[in-house]
């Protein structure tokens, strides 16, 4: 077995900016390894040797924009956690990210790798820390062990998403989200 030249954390860094670049430019289906092999001066057989395929090193740029886990936010509250949750990103931030995870959203349908990669490396991770800062709730007596909402609050924050877009044709920002949570996610909890 080959091992894998590691990139230097820098270098990765550019790489994945590099991704999601032209994620926004041209979309994952025209995404191409000879697109992101030009736009960062590496070959192609470098991007293979260090990401396995392209849904991998999409789903890892993405990750990688995501510096903070979930899981690693407590304030001592669930509400504070999830605002904390939510100041992470900036308003500007939240916008592309909203395009990316749109964009991201249509492709899933005509692409089962993607859509397991995405799973496995981006939402599952999230649902876990999602799991971590409520079991913490449940455990300060904030929420009711058998709260049925607990079970749905991927869902809920997921319909915030898509409903402020869907509906106002907005992005949702981090003022708007800290309303719905406060207006929707934290009663459905008891909190």
């Amino acid at each position: 077995m080959t091992q894998r030249s590691r990139l230097t954390p820098e270098r990765e860094a550019e790489l994945y900016e590099a991704v999601l670049d032209l994620l926004r430019e041209v979309g994952y289906d025209a995404l191409t390894m000879d697109a992101v092999a030009a736009r960062t001066r590496s070959s192609k057989a470098t991007l293979y040797r260090q990401w396995r395929s392209k849904p991998e090193l999409v789903v890892k740029a993405l990750r990688h924009n995501q510096p903070v886990s979930v899981a690693d936010i407590d304030t001592g509250t669930l509400r504070g956690d999830f605002h904390a949750m939510l100041e992470r990103t900036d308003d500007c931030q939240m916008e592309k990210d909203s395009a990316l995870m749109r964009g991201l959203a249509q492709a899933v349908h005509g692409n089962p790798d993607l859509h397991r990669a995405l799973r496995e490396l981006l939402i599952e991770p999230e649902i876990t820390g999602l799991d971590t800062l409520l079991r913490r709730a449940v455990e300060r007596g904030e929420v009711s062990v058998d709260n049925r909402a607990i079970d749905f609050v991927p869902h809920m924050l997921i319909g915030a998403f898509v409903g402020r877009q869907l509906i106002e044709d907005r992005t949702p920002d981090p003022a708007f989200l800290k309303q719905y949570v406060d207006a929707v996610v934290l009663p459905a909890l008891g909190v």
